[in-house]
């Protein structure tokens, strides 16, 4: 990426901050709603099915995978305003870097991200879940959940410009809840009748689970899924991230 698009992009991005300054209300709703998730399930919900040792070791990391995949609409909104509003006709008469807008606000999806990962480690830690496999093991599965969420990101920003208007962000959205339901966050693929363990131990989701699991030493981990956590995200990236972009520059001819 040249030295313009990096300076068009964040350009971009502290747009979409200056935004968090005008919609607080928005930004904490991103990070309480989550860690509510949490503590349902954690005390409310219970589950555990097949699961071996301590349940909140298990449902945290899953909590968190979840986390990465929900909560795409507020960007997918953002992005089909943009287009609605005229916004992107005013940024197109400048000498802007095609994509900038969608890099500017990914960007800033990525940093809500973090501060929702921190939350929710935070919370974890409060209500007795420990990591296991030590500081690095932390830092290693945070990068395979950002991973993650990127990619979603970036499935989710085409599937906004598919569906073009804000009004049908919400109908588009229903389809990331298969591949946050569908996976191990909550329990075992053993426990499932057969089919859907199946379905579920393909889910790329399940594949960044279990390899947070493994890496903070909690029950469920399996070593030799760390790849996978890569690959699948990476491939999706190859995908969705060239499909955006090449809509994007289509729309806002």
């Amino acid at each position: 990426m040249s030295t313009y698009a990096l300076t068009d992009s964040w350009i971009m991005t502290r747009r979409e901050l200056a935004h968090w300054a005008r919609q607080p209300v928005r930004v904490l709703v991103g990070l309480v709603f989550p860690v509510m998730l949490l503590l349902m399930f954690g005390y409310l919900v219970g589950g555990g099915r097949g699961v071996d040792g301590d349940y909140l070791g298990y449902l945290v990391p899953g909590m968190l995978a979840l986390t990465m995949a929900f909560g795409l609409e507020a960007t997918m909104i953002a992005v089909t305003q943009d287009l609605n509003k005229g916004v992107i006709d005013r940024f197109r008469s400048m000498p802007m870097t095609n994509g900038a807008v969608l890099v500017g606000r990914s960007a800033a999806d990525m940093l809500q991200s973090v501060l929702s990962l921190a939350a929710m480690i935070g919370v974890g830690y409060a209500i007795g879940w420990r990591v296991q496999g030590g500081f690095t093991g932390l830092l290693a599965a945070v990068g395979l959940l950002l991973l993650f969420r990127f990619a979603m990101l970036w499935i989710g920003i085409h599937l906004a410009m598919v569906a073009g208007k804000p009004e049908m962000v919400q109908a588009v959205q229903i389809l990331v809840w298969p591949v946050g339901f569908l996976s191990n966050a909550f329990a075992t693929p053993d426990s499932m009748p057969g089919w859907l363990g199946t379905v579920v131990e393909w889910n790329p989701m399940s594949q960044t689970v279990t390899a947070v699991r493994d890496l903070l030493g909690g029950p469920g981990g399996e070593p030799g899924h760390a790849w996978a956590a890569v690959l699948w995200p990476l491939g999706l990236l190859a995908v969705f991230f060239p499909l955006a972009l090449r809509r994007f520059a289509r729309l806002s001819r």
